[in-house]
């Protein structure tokens, strides 16, 4: 007899596991409380899937034997609540793709970098000749990966939100770059929920995993006191020398692990700032658990061409400096964004607020940010924030609106910077959308 599947979620996650599914003879039903893509939609006939859209058929899917929840449905939606009440097992497609494979995972997660932090080792192995699939949370599902793919290694972006639905999931190699608020509102506001989730990345890891994370983050090492972890921990660090792992010594980034040490200037790198540097230490910590060579290890590292979204220098125009950070959907990123600007900024900023406190930012904006332009439906907190150290403040509710404001704003030697610190969903479909027509208005000026 087949086992039944319910999956919830007609997106990216939500197929991948139909596909996998379909190859490993469940029964299947999909459903979506929205509307599914087209594109989605021809997948799912094509591998004769029963879906529907636009409702919940309960009956049907509390038939299942297991429930695939999409990362975006949250824990407190009511169809989540009565699945629990019914005891019916509910995991991540990341949980899913994972009793199907036994490819070794490098698994990468954290509030910020992690996309960088996947792209740079992805990068790394690929220049080695290692045969690797990268996806996750950005590009394919895992699920897909491991239905259509075959591979050495599989590098995987993972969300807190897929976290929360692991139950045997184990990555050989955990990176958790940072832990600073995000995503509050999913995690009735408290910190050490987010930071829990966090840390299931290496909750099933054994004595033969590794642990890799930012020794100078306080939520990590705190927590890591309380909570210790089986794996083998390789920290790094930019404020202190560290015995087993990475660290920033005159000006070399430093990786020491079992007495065999790779270093290299930080001049070198592609990606700079102090942020970078520790997506690099990362990247380069696990390029040496690979026996990767240290001479293809440098050049991976300073040939690297960044993530779309991400600090992406987009045009000069006038002397201008136009700069794409939509990918900052926290404060935290936006912060790191701030810190590198070395000139007067116009900031655009705002969207979809996650419970943000804007404290930390008020020094950077102080003196890096001569104007701010607002781009959200609301931006009552951002104006009480900042109204009283930027003299020029502009509400808009359009990007081209937004980058026309900036474009007046910004003068010879200046910088013009998308890193909005909120979600995008009030004005775009996505942080990708909200980057691409940064991108195109600013093509257009």
């Amino acid at each position: 007899m087949s086992k039944k599947i319910a999956i919830l979620g007609g997106g990216e996650s939500g197929i991948g596991t139909a596909i996998l599914a379909k190859k490993n003879g469940y029964e299947i039903f999909l459903s979506d409380k929205g509307k599914i893509k087209n594109k989605y939609k021809e997948v799912l006939e094509h591998i004769e899937i029963d879906w529907e859209e636009e409702k919940h058929s309960e009956a049907r899917i509390f038939d299942a034997d297991v429930v695939m929840k999409s990362p975006g449905i949250p824990d407190s939606a009511p169809l989540i609540k009565q699945l629990r009440e019914r005891e019916i097992p509910l995991i991540s497609e990341i949980e899913f793709a994972s009793w199907f494979t036994e490819t070794p995972v490098i698994g990468i997660t954290g509030s910020n970098g992690k996309t960088t932090v996947t792209s740079l080792v992805q990068h790394v192995l690929k220049e080695a000749n290692i045969d690797s699939g990268m996806g996750g949370n950005i590009g394919n599902s895992f699920a897909k990966m491991v239905a259509e793919e075959d591979h050495d290694w599989f590098v995987l972006e993972i969300s807190s939100f897929q976290l929360d639905g692991i139950e045997k999931f184990r990555p050989h190699i955990a990176i958790l770059t940072n832990i600073t608020p995000d995503h509050l509102d999913r995690y009735e506001y408290k910190l050490e929920n987010y930071i829990a989730s966090k840390f299931r990345i290496a909750e099933n890891q054994t004595e033969d995993d590794y642990f890799i994370y930012d020794a100078d983050d306080s939520n990590i090492t705190e927590w890591l006191k309380k909570n210790p972890v089986r794996s083998q921990k390789l920290p790094f660090s930019l404020e202190r020398k560290i015995e087993n792992g990475a660290y920033i010594e005159n000006e070399n980034m430093v990786v020491n692990i079992n007495n065999t040490q790779f270093t290299m200037p930080t001049s070198e790198l592609a990606l700079q700032g102090k942020h970078n540097a520790k997506n690099a230490m990362a990247a380069a910590t696990v390029s040496q658990l690979l026996r990767i060579r240290k001479q293809t290890i440098r050049e991976s590292m300073s040939n690297f061409q960044g993530v779309e979204h991400r600090l992406e220098k987009v045009l000069k125009i006038n002397n201008v400096q136009y700069i794409n950070d939509s990918k900052a959907t926290n404060v935290n990123a936006t912060f790191y964004a701030l810190e590198s600007m070395d000139s007067e900024t116009v900031w655009i900023v705002g969207g979809v607020d996650k419970g943000n406190v804007y404290d930390d930012l008020l020094p950077l904006v102080n003196e890096k940010v001569k104007a701010i332009v607002c781009l959200g439906v609301d931006n009552e907190k951002i104006k009480a924030s900042f109204g009283n150290i930027v003299e020029n403040m502009v509400e808009t509710t359009s990007m081209v609106d937004a980058v026309e404001a900036a474009y007046k704003l910004a003068e010879k030697g200046d910088n013009v910077l998308l890193s909005p610190a909120c979600a995008s969903f009030d004005l775009f479909e996505n942080y990708e959308d909200r980057g691409r027509q940064f991108k195109e208005a600013v093509r257009n000026l």
